[in-house]
């Protein structure tokens, strides 16, 4: 006899766990299946921490309009739940003359999508704010922050296990096909079991494709490809150059090697885009050397072996190698054809801004299909 419920959460990231609560605050009765043996291992645990404007994504797209609504709904939860973050802004700087016109357009593309608050900066005016900055112009985003992401899942959780939700840790969906009266999914683990739900989202996050592919009449060609990209972190100790991020202008692939401070002010450089096929979270200290040329184009006086190796994360793109830089995917039944399911494809950066968006738009996809 299998067990039935209401709506199935497949994957307890920052962006499953804000699915889990919107749903159920939405009065559904929800179970959330998460194949590590804690929340938020993977991606969510393995970035920036960083609250973005919504500056660097094509406008009108999901990435640029859930951001952007997303960092607004970010920054209320936070105050109100009590959830350590800081809204310090960042610096995004040419380190030279030939990057000038690339700030420009950084500037015109954020105002497109919805960001009105971009501070344009003389190389004096940037030095003023940060005095170990070398540039030639830079952008002040005064809406950028930190967040702890830790503690913001957690709250997410709480807030979801609140209103009824169960979580069960260490649980791998292996299968899942549809009956006339719901989705059937069958769970892995060390009790292995089988559910019946109305509803099913899937925010595996870089095994979402996988998910679904394990889907019994998902339509294959509705699956798109997906590519990792893997980024490296090295941690600067001693005394920190800089007091808030720091970006230079955006590179293939991702946002540059950029500096950020924890909430506890340890600083660290990166990512650095690395095209992988499996996941490997080792961090090479050879890589380092070229953290120290591109870091020395925005703080030359970086001293020699300052770098120590930090942490590694890995963003699951839709787009691969010399690709035009892909959308966030939310695919509801129109698209595939199955009542009840949503997938969640390429939620790399800005998913952790956001997560409270994303939900929001699934929760709404939902009620529509219904």
């Amino acid at each position: 006899m299998m067990d039935r419920l209401d709506c199935a959460v497949v994957g307890a990231g920052v962006v499953g766990l804000a699915c889990a609560r919107a749903m159920s605050l939405a009065g559904r009765e929800v179970v959330i299946l998460e194949r590590e043996d804690a929340i938020g291992t993977q991606t969510s645990a393995r970035n920036s921490e960083v609250i973005h404007a919504g500056i660097h994504y094509p406008p009108q797209s999901a990435k640029a309009r859930l951001c952007v609504r997303g960092r607004a709904m970010l920054y209320d939860y936070c105050a109100s739940h009590g959830i350590a973050c800081r809204r310090d802004g960042k610096l995004i700087v040419a380190t030279d003359q030939s990057q000038v016109g690339a700030l420009e357009t950084v500037a015109r593309n954020a105002r497109n999508s919805g960001v009105s608050d971009l501070q344009g900066l003389s190389a004096r005016q940037a030095k003023a704010l940060e005095p170990n900055i070398s540039c030639a112009a830079g952008l002040f985003s005064p809406s950028t922050g930190l967040v702890d992401s830790h503690a913001l899942m957690l709250a997410f959780l709480g807030d979801a296990e609140a209103s009824g939700a169960m979580l069960a840790l260490g649980s791998p969906v292996k299968r899942g096909r549809t009956d006339p009266d719901g989705i059937v999914l069958e769970v892995a683990g060390a009790e292995p079991t089988t559910i019946k739900a109305n509803v099913v989202i899937n925010s595996a996050g870089l095994w979402a494709q996988s998910v679904a592919g394990a889907f019994d009449g998902l339509p294959e060609k509705t699956i798109p490809p997906g590519h990792f990209a893997r980024g490296v972190y090295f941690t600067l100790s001693g005394k920190q150059p800089f007091s808030r991020p720091i970006y230079p202008v955006p590179e293939p692939g991702g946002l540059g090697c950029h500096y950020t401070l924890d909430l506890g002010g340890r600083g660290k450089f990166g990512p650095d885009v690395e095209w992988v096929d499996d996941i490997d979270y080792t961090v090479d200290p050879a890589r380092s050397a070229n953290f120290y040329s591109a870091i020395r184009r925005f703080w030359p006086d970086l001293p020699d072996g300052a770098l120590q190796p930090g942490y590694a994360g890995i963003r699951p793109k839709l787009s691969g190698p010399g690709e035009s830089a892909s959308d966030f995917l939310i695919q509801g039944p129109g698209a595939h054809g199955i009542r009840g399911l949503i997938n969640l494809y390429g939620i790399e950066s800005p998913g952790l801004t956001s997560s409270l968006a994303i939900a929001e738009e699934v929760r709404k996809m939902l009620e529509a299909s219904s």
